[in-house]
């Protein structure tokens, strides 16, 4: 194909994508979501790039996404795959190789996180074998307790691994300085959470590895995806490892012999010059991205600043509109970490006690009046079917997160609302408020 070609369908993919427009704003006819995706003609155009190339697995797009997305994010290296939940399984897993030596997790080991969250935050520590010990939340910022996280540690703790809530920095300066002075894995769970700084700092470079999501739901998004995020060159090879099959070879897809020795190792039991690319080091799964999704993300990155600029400027407004219809008196409403500079994420409303509404009746109303709600997430996972039969350990009680599994809902500020639409949000939580009996 010809660049002059090429570049003419590029311009036509973006004309196209402009001809499409999109839908007026109806007050009550038209559902606003709690989250979405926000994309242009450059994503349609990069799309199309990379689908011109034939290159049906991680190719150029994918090594470019993976350099610029650990330059955006300030760490060394950056590992795509294909979901949040797969990078947190890749995150967990690769704290279990055998490369770590003593210090490599193991069946048993308590991993100290919450229950207020995603369920596959959770699920690699008990997937692995080792023992999540919940402690609980604080309510306006939905956040971990950082003194019961501290209480929980034992001599059997030996990870950290929990999720920025909602855009919502934890305190992760003082768990990162609990982890160091205990000698504790810390896993930063940032699918919702990029772009959030504390004291100054992103999020996801505290701990020694952080994981994001791309799903159309987050920040940027390339339809599918995830990444690892780390800064140790070892670590990042042995999370490749598990993503690419468990295999030994780092070989990039279509090249062969990067070692420069390919017949010429000895590992394990095998014989002397087993081929390297067929040697397998770790229990490994195939959690790789197509370049597809990666010249999405590419795409994406560049507008990340805008899109961070505008949920804090949605979350903003919100507030302002539901403090002055006086929705403070019938709702905890969020309060971002001292020190901290949130990514939201969603606005999460917890029902005060005594008021008189009942969550359910009152997102069912939402619901029906065209406003999305989301509740945050699992509530507490440790009431849900999956977890009867997983072995846990809940350090005190996990009184707030009961709450807010009772009384918590979320509403959107994501990048595509607009003033109207917040408006129409906040007149109607107000009425359904005053229709349910509200006191």
């Amino acid at each position: 194909m010809t660049d002059a070609l090429r570049t003419e369908i590029l311009s036509l993919a973006r004309a196209h994508f402009e001809a499409r427009g999109r839908p007026a704003f109806v007050p009550g006819e038209t559902y606003i979501p709690p989250s979405g995706k926000v994309m242009d003609a450059e994503d349609c155009a990069h799309l199309v790039d990379a689908s011109l190339d034939m290159w049906l697995t991680a190719g150029r797009y994918a090594d470019r996404f993976e350099r610029e997305l650990a330059a955006a994010f300030g760490r060394k290296h950056a590992r795509l795959t294909v979901s949040g939940s797969a990078a947190n399984l890749l995150a967990f897993a690769a704290l279990t190789s055998p490369k770590h030596g003593a210090r490599r997790l193991r069946p048993g080991d308590e991993v100290i996180t919450v229950a207020a969250g995603f369920p596959t935050t959770v699920a690699p520590i008990v997937q692995h074998g080792c023992v999540p010990v919940f402690v609980d939340v604080d309510v306006e910022t939905h956040n971990v307790d950082v003194d019961l996280l501290e209480a929980a540690v034992t001599p059997k703790t030996r990870a950290v691994m929990i999720a920025h809530s909602l855009g919502n920095p934890f305190d992760v300066v003082r768990v990162a300085e609990i982890c160091r002075r205990h000698g504790l894995w810390l896993v930063e769970d940032c699918c919702d959470a990029f772009g959030a700084t504390i004291g100054g700092q992103g999020v996801g470079t505290f701990g020694d590895v952080a994981t994001l999501s791309f799903y159309p739901a987050h920040h940027i998004t390339t339809g599918e995806g995830g990444a690892v995020l780390m800064d140790k060159g070892p670590l990042a090879k042995i999370v490749e490892s598990f993503r690419d099959w468990g295999r030994d070879c780092y070989c990039k897809p279509g090249t062969d012999n990067t070692c420069g020795n390919r017949f010429g190792w000895k590992l394990g039991d095998l014989p002397r010059g087993y081929d390297h690319k067929y040697t397998y080091s770790h229990i490994g799964y195939n959690l790789k991205v197509s370049d597809m999704q990666a010249a999405l993300g590419v795409s994406q990155l560049t507008k990340l600043d805008h899109f961070v600029a505008r949920r804090r400027a949605n979350f903003v407004g919100l507030e302002r509109r539901l403090r002055e219809r006086g929705l403070d008196r019938l709702f905890h409403l969020p309060r971002a970490t001292a020190g901290s500079e949130p990514s939201w994420f969603g606005y999460l409303l917890t029902v005060r006690d005594g008021v008189g509404i009942d969550r359910n009746a009152l997102v069912a109303r939402l619901e029906e009046k065209r406003v999305g709600t989301r509740l945050l997430f699992a509530g507490n996972l440790t009431r849900q079917p999956a977890f009867r039969d997983v072995t846990y350990r809940v350090h005190a009680a996990l009184t707030h997160t009961d709450k807010i599994m009772r009384d918590s809902f979320w509403i959107g500020v994501w990048p595509g609302l607009t003033d109207p639409m917040l408006d129409y949000m906040a007149d109607t939580l107000a009425a359904v408020t005053r229709e349910l009996g509200a006191g």
